[in-house]
Order: C-alpha cells, then sequence, then structure tokens
C-alpha cells in the first residue's frame, strides 16, 4: 500500500516521518487517506499510541471515530486533529479480526470516545476493553445483532422487552439520612428539544448523576446515504439531520468531502453563493436557539420566542427566494448549486440588505429582553459550567466550545468557500458558563451578517459572463476503490464531518456522519453535576441540540 507521502509538499513529508519516528514499530503500516496520513496499528497498542499523540504530538482532538467491516476483518479509526490547528491531522488506523473483533478503548485518552465507540459497538459490533460502559447506545439493549455487520439478518424478527430503571448510586448511598430520588426527564419533545430521555438521580434537590439517553428518532442515514449515488441521491439527505435551520450547512459538509475526494475544483462564483447561503442558516438556526433557549430558562414565549421566530422567517423568505424550499433545500449540488441568484437580482439583493440593515436593532432589543434580564443572568450565569480542557476532552465544537474560550472555528481554522477572502471575527467568550454560550450565539448572528453583506457587494458585483455555479462533473461519479476521506465544515453547532470509504462503484462503501450534537451533548453530566433540575434544563437548552443529528 502506498505511504501517501509521495505528491505531499516537503513540510507535509517532514511530518508524516516524525510521526512515523514517534510511533516507531507500533505503527505497522501507512495508509494513503485524502485527507491525512494513516498509521495501522494493533489493537493492544491503541491507548499507548493515542497518549503519545495526544502528550507529545499535540493531537488533543479526537475528532471522529469510525467504525465498518470489510471482507477479512474489523476496523476502527480514530480520526485526530489540533484544536489549535484542525489542518493538521493523522488517522489512526485499528484493524480487528473477524473472529474477535476486539480493541483497546480510546475513551482514557479521549472522553468523548466514550459515545463514539458505544456507536461503534453498537451499529457494527466491534469490542472495546477498558470502556467504561460499553453498551447499546442508538438501539434498545435488547436488540440482536449489529446492524452493520455483514452477518446481520434484516429478516429476523426483534423482540424488544421493557426493562425497570435502576438507580446507578444505590450502592453508593448506605446512609440512612440520605436519600436518593430516580427521575425521568423526557422524551416528551417540548422541554427537550427532541425526542431525549435524560435519565436523573437526585440526591434531595442537587443532580447527582443523569443520563442522557438517545436513540429515539434513529432514522439511518448514513445506510440511506451508502445505498444512495454519489452524484445525485444523498445530497437531499443533509438538510434531514438538524432540519431546523441548518440545511446548507449540512449539504456542504458532503459536498466538500465528496469534492475532495473526486477532486472536484468548485468555481468561485459558486462558492460565493454557498457562502452566502450558509451564513444565512447560521442565523436562522441561532436564532431559533435564542428563542427556544428564552422559552427554556423563563417561560418567555410571548416576546422572544415570537421576536425571534418573526426574524427567522425574514430569513427564511430569503433562503427560499434562493433555494426554492423553506428547509428541505436541497440547492448545493456536487461541485457547486443548482442554479444562479434569482431574478430579478436587484429585488433579491434589496431584501437581503433590508434584512441586514434593520438586524442591529434587533440584536439590541433581544439584549435588552433577555441578557440584561435579570431573572435570565440568575439562571445563566455560573451555571452549566463547561471549563476549556474538558470541552477539548469530550470533542465540543461551536459556540459550546467557543463559549468556553476555545477559540476553534473551521471557517477560519481549515478554509474552505470563499471565506479567506471576507473580513470577519470568531466570537469566544471565556464565562464557560450558559450565559457566555448565549452571547456566543448573539454575537456570531453579527459576524455572520457581515460576511453575509460582504458576499453580496462581490456578487453585485460579478461580471455577467462569469457566472458559473457548477463545474464539470462526471454524470457518474466512481472514486478510486479504497480512497478515504474526512472533510468537515463548520455548522451552526459546530464541527460537522463526512468520512467517505469508496468502493469503486458509484456508491460509498461507508458513510460515516460526524454530528457536532452528538459530542456536545456527551458534556452535559459534566456540566450538570451537583446542579439543579432547572440548571439541568438551562444547560441542555445551552448545547442546542437537535436530535435528528444526535440520533441520525
Amino acid at each position: 500500500m502506498s505511504t501517501g507521502t509521495e505528491s505531499m509538499p516537503e513540510d507535509a513529508t517532514d511530518r508524516v516521518d516524525e510521526l512515523a519516528d514517534l510511533l516507531g514499530s507500533r505503527a505497522l503500516t501507512r495508509e494513503d487517506h485524502v485527507n491525512a496520513p494513516g498509521f495501522v496499528v494493533n489493537p493492544g497498542d491503541v491507548q499507548d499510541v493515542l497518549f503519545d499523540l495526544r502528550e507529545k504530538a499535540g493531537y488533543d482532538h479526537c475528532s471522529c471515530v469510525t467504525a465498518q467491516q470489510y471482507e477479512d476483518r474489523f476496523e476502527t479509526i480514530y480520526h485526530l486533529k489540533k484544536y489549535a490547528d484542525p489542518t493538521d491531522e493523522v488517522s489512526i488506523v485499528v484493524p480487528t479480526p473477524l473472529d474477535e473483533p476486539v480493541s483497546q478503548s480510546a475513551e482514557p485518552v479521549y472522553r468523548t470516545a466514550d459515545w463514539h465507540e458505544r456507536e461503534a459497538y453498537d451499529l457494527v459490533g466491534i469490542e472495546y476493553e477498558d470502556h467504561p460502559d460499553l453498551r447499546r447506545i442508538l438501539l434498545p439493549e435488547t436488540w440482536q445483532g449489529h446492524p452493520l455487520s455483514a452477518s446481520y439478518d434484516q429478516e429476523k424478527p426483534q423482540v424488544v422487552t421493557l426493562s425497570e430503571h435502576a438507580n446507578p448510586l444505590e450502592p453508593d448511598h448506605e446512609d440512612p439520612e440520605s436519600d436518593t430520588m430516580f427521575l425521568n426527564v423526557g422524551p416528551h419533545h417540548p422541554a427537550t428539544h427532541g425526542v431525549l430521555h435524560v435519565k436523573t438521580v437526585l440526591d434531595g434537590e442537587t443532580i447527582a448523576h443523569i443520563e442522557p439517553d438517545i436513540g429515539y428518532l434513529h432514522r439511518c442515514e448514513e445506510q440511506m446515504c451508502q445505498q444512495g449515488t454519489y452524484r445525485h441521491q444523498i445530497m437531499p439527505y443533509p438538510d434531514r439531520w438538524d432540519y431546523v435551520s441548518s440545511g446548507l450547512l449540512n449539504e456542504w459538509a458532503y459536498a466538500r468531502a465528496i469534492e475532495d475526494l473526486a477532486e472536484i475544483e468548485v468555481p468561485e462564483y459558486a462558492q460565493i453563493i454557498r457562502t452566502l447561503g450558509s451564513e444565512l442558516c447560521r442565523i436562522a438556526s441561532h436564532m431559533l436557539a435564542l428563542g427556544t433557549f428564552a422559552l427554556d430558562v423563563y417561560g418567555e414565549f410571548t416576546a422572544t420566542f415570537m421576536y425571534t421566530f418573526r426574524d427567522r422567517e425574514l430569513v427564511q423568505d430569503i433562503l427560499e427566494d434562493l433555494t426554492g424550499q423553506r428547509m428541505m433545500f436541497n440547492y448545493f449540488r456536487v461541485g457547486g448549486v443548482a442554479w444562479d441568484l434569482p431574478e430579478p437580482r436587484e429585488e433579491f439583493f434589496e431584501q437581503t440588505r433590508d434584512f441586514l440593515d434593520e438586524l442591529p436593532a434587533k440584536v439590541a432589543e433581544y439584549n435588552d429582553l433577555i441578557t440584561t434580564n435579570e431573572i435570565f443572568q440568575t439562571r445563566c450565569i455560573d451555571t452549566g459550567v463547561l471549563e476549556p480542557d474538558v470541552a477539548k476532552d469530550y470533542g465540543c465544537t461551536g459556540p459550546v466550545a467557543r463559549g468556553s474560550g476555545v477559540d476553534y472555528d473551521l471557517r477560519r481554522d481549515d478554509p474552505y468557500g470563499y471565506y479567506e477572502n471576507l473580513e470577519w471575527d470568531v466570537v469566544t467568550r471565556d464565562g464557560c458558563d450558559n450565559y457566555a454560550r448565549v452571547l456566543c450565539r448573539m454575537e456570531e448572528v453579527e459576524e455572520s451578517a457581515k460576511i453575509v453583506e460582504q458576499c453580496l457587494d462581490v456578487l453585485e458585483g460579478w461580471p455577467e459572463d462569469d457566472r458559473e455555479v457548477q463545474a464539470n462533473v462526471p454524470r457518474t461519479l466512481k472514486p478510486d476503490a479504497d480512497a478515504e476521506v474526512y472533510r468537515a465544515v463548520e455548522a451552526a453547532k459546530g464541527e460537522l464531518g463526512i468520512y467517505i470509504r469508496s468502493d469503486g462503484t458509484d456508491k460509498p462503501g461507508r458513510f460515516k456522519i460526524r454530528s457536532p450534537c452528538f459530542s456536545n451533548l456527551q458534556a452535559l453530566e459534566e456540566m450538570s453535576q451537583g446542579e439543579y433540575i432547572p440548571d439541568l434544563i438551562a444547560s441542555l437548552g445551552s448545547l442546542d441540540i437537535v436530535l435528528g443529528e444526535v440520533d441520525r
């Protein structure tokens, strides 16, 4: 197999050689991945290798964990990055035999690997030694078999039995004066931002333990993408992951992955339109997050919630003119976008600029209604605290991480689209609490408005005879067999990444979605320990999760 260094720049080749020296004989071989060097290691060396990469080489971000099965083996891939430089990536590939798919767990190194490995066990069937709680995460505990393994019988009926809830702290509370109570939060929709069940144990009025129970909205999106063709059939699906407002951002994640894998160059004009539409989606998403959060923390339905929905509707009107849809856009295409700006262009520019001109006054109004509100401050300041190192350990990204002072934004740090040609700032806050995360999203709305305005300026002056909206893409895309790529974009809620492995056909051999909500939600227990039930609701709202993206 190729070492993947033949066509690399000299500095990148030097970096790969340094990593090879660090891993030594533990690196059995190298693999040629599109995005990063890949090193194959034994299942028993996983923790040693990952500890060295984190402590000695600075790979502090376990971005994604992908599990899959080949004809002769199972395989786990740990996609590692650096928060300081996400373009510095490495993939650690861990093969295990078909008859004994057992590997060391990465959880002692990266806390975020907990849920990722549980998902790999649940769907693929790989077991991870030393994992603190290896059990199913999306499917019921009584489910038989692993749906993404080759031996899974799809015709076999499943009998899912109910089990009683056990108090996880009961053995530790032998003092007769101490009393704990088990409380279900969810899975009803209004208080949990989707069908989420939070198993909560109270010691008096204090939260002693919580466990987010997900999987109620599992829709097999990865499997459906694996059954669709690259060119036409996959792109409609991303709109349905984070379905509330972020469709174009989701579409861009897939587009970036397949375009890198198939070496497709997107026209600059199309990149500007993508950037414009995506930032409008970010504004709409943050408006929704702000309104629902105000509803969560102090029941503000009549003013704040309705005001944010009013302004979100204005963005949706613009997006509808651009794409033809209000939510399920299906506007991006492999190699560009479906069509040019709506005609007459002058009306579209005027409508968008009118919205931008009115936005500062509306943001000021939100600050009057929310951030200066005494009840809001009491509920949010110093609650849901998430320290920077803890946020990184859980793989948190987006406003959740930036609200904890983690200066990480793929639009700037791993540039794509037209972002590197524009003037804007990455918003961070050092409060590390629910209040800081709200302020981050509100300020990001203003930064997105700056980006949209600059895109309008460029588009207005673009020569009419050079408005190329799509690259010349082959009718049928068939990337080379065993080509692998992991690519991500800065979605509204954080790093949304896609891993694709080609099997030489017009459909992916493996399609893995790295959801920012999935990783961010893991941190809820850390944020809620020792707090009260109202603080739990506020912390959950501050994460801004969508269960369609968590469960996928």
